[in-house]
């Protein structure tokens, strides 16, 4: 008796689970709307939604390498297989044409889309969701607004289970927390404002937070630094590897042209982030600036310890061969006295790069070099991936921590050098 019992009680309550989880991760479709003319929308809003688009670097996921713009394709490598973005011109078939305003701000603030699917979280709606609804509302008008493009992208190759859609109601349950995001009555209309856009459309986060398991931003960690693409993007919080403090103003010149003339120049994803800031509107950037400087604001650098000094003679003697190395290689450009540094390029030893934990981003811009952002000069560098073996390039990344720095040798640097020609190759 007490056997039967129990069993329906198990039963019972696998049902009442059954039917939760149904519920939970059921969205019905939102009717679509008939293809709306781009001269139907205010052209001062779709001017604001371009900016945001920008801050939110749309473009950057949504255009696959050669592709139309906005017309998805791009793959997006997550540790469950590989999502590649959506199409979001205003095609009716294969974009987003027949997308009502409710449903578009559905798929931002909730993660799903007009017709009731889920959306992977490699679409940031995590982030996004802290959006205001006026934000979202002209990002819609500016993505409306697009030529329409007719382009379906490929399937998702997902690991099993990840493929099954409704499993992410599960994740969106655990770590969804909607938004928008209020302001801060102690803190000026600036700082909000910056707020609003770095933990919303301009997701930050989603760079330089790590995330636990299961993909979801580790909440208690935030701006503590995270791995993206092979890169290293650095802290952007007190525990901030940086030797010169990070000012507004430094930080709004950074963001937009990809240089500062106290740090270093953007590398890897985020030569790309600044390619876009310089196309928003420098307001919006400027109040992004003052918010990430203001979590920096008690970062070992603000302490007012100078610059690690060049400790040449010294890293000559313990390093010989990549003191040659860099003789040939980069003294022309990073020696005291080179042209570059004359025209007030940040000495190497401001760099954030050599001052981290891994070598990994040091070795990741010798290896590819860096290219200004397509459009406009900025900073450049050729790549010596080819022209230097692993062993040179561990000894000249050895050296140039020795030689600009007070840290430490780094540890394993050949399994660096390895991981990051094999981020090249794929």
């Amino acid at each position: 008796m007490i056997g039967k019992t129990l069993l329906l009680g198990i039963a019972i309550g696998l049902a009442t689970a059954l039917a939760a989880a149904v519920a939970v991760s059921w969205h019905p479709a939102i009717p679509p709307i008939p293809g709306a003319s781009p001269e139907s929308f205010d052209p001062a809003i779709v001017a604001r939604g371009e900016s945001l688009a920008h801050i939110g670097n749309c473009i950057g996921c949504h255009t696959a390498r050669g592709g139309r713009p906005f017309a998805g394709g791009r793959p997006l490598q997550t540790p469950f297989g590989t999502v590649f973005a959506t199409n979001i011109t205003p095609d009716p078939e294969t974009g987003i044409g027949r997308w009502s305003r409710e449903a578009f701000r559905r798929a931002l603030r909730e993660g799903v889309a007009q017709n009731g699917d889920h959306l992977y979280p490699a679409f940031p709606y995590d982030h996004f969701t802290k959006a205001s609804d006026a934000d979202i509302d002209a990002l819609y008008t500016f993505v409306m607004t697009r030529t329409p493009v007719q382009a379906r992208p490929p399937a998702n190759q997902l690991k099993p289970p990840f493929g099954f859609r409704p499993l992410v109601a599960a994740w969106n349950l655990l770590f969804l927390d909607k938004g928008p995001l209020g302001d801060n009555p102690n803190q000026p209309a600036d700082w909000n404002r910056g707020r609003a856009l770095a933990e919303g459309l301009a997701h930050c986060g989603g760079c330089h937070t790590p995330r636990n398991e299961v993909g979801a931003a580790r909440g208690d960690h935030a701006y503590d630094g995270a791995w993206i693409e092979g890169w290293y993007a650095p802290p952007l919080n007190a525990n901030s590897p940086a030797v010169r403090p990070w000012t507004a103003d430094e930080l709004f010149a950074y963001l937009r042209t990809g240089l500062s003339a106290t740090h270093a120049a953007a590398a890897g994803p985020m030569g790309r982030v600044t390619h876009a800031l310089a196309q928003a509107r420098e307001d919006e950037v400027r109040a992004i600036a003052v918010y990430v400087a203001s979590l920096m604001a008690h970062a070992p650098a603000t302490q007012g310890a100078p610059p690690p000094a060049d400790k040449g003679t010294v890293a000559d003697a313990s390093h010989p061969e990549a003191a040659v190395l860099f003789a040939g290689a980069c003294a022309v450009c990073h020696e005291a006295g080179a042209p570059m540094m004359q025209e007030g390029r940040p000495p190497l030893a401001w760099g954030t790069p050599l001052h981290e934990d891994t070598p990994n981003d040091t070795i990741q811009i010798i290896v590819h070099g860096l290219a200004p952002p397509a459009g406009r000069s900025g900073p450049t560098m050729p790549a010596y991936g080819e022209s230097f073996s692993d062993r040179q390039l561990g000894d000249i990344v050895a050296y140039l921590r020795a030689r600009y720095t007070d840290k430490p040798p780094w540890p394993d640097i050949p399994r660096a050098v390895a991981e990051a020609r094999k981020e090249g190759d794929e």
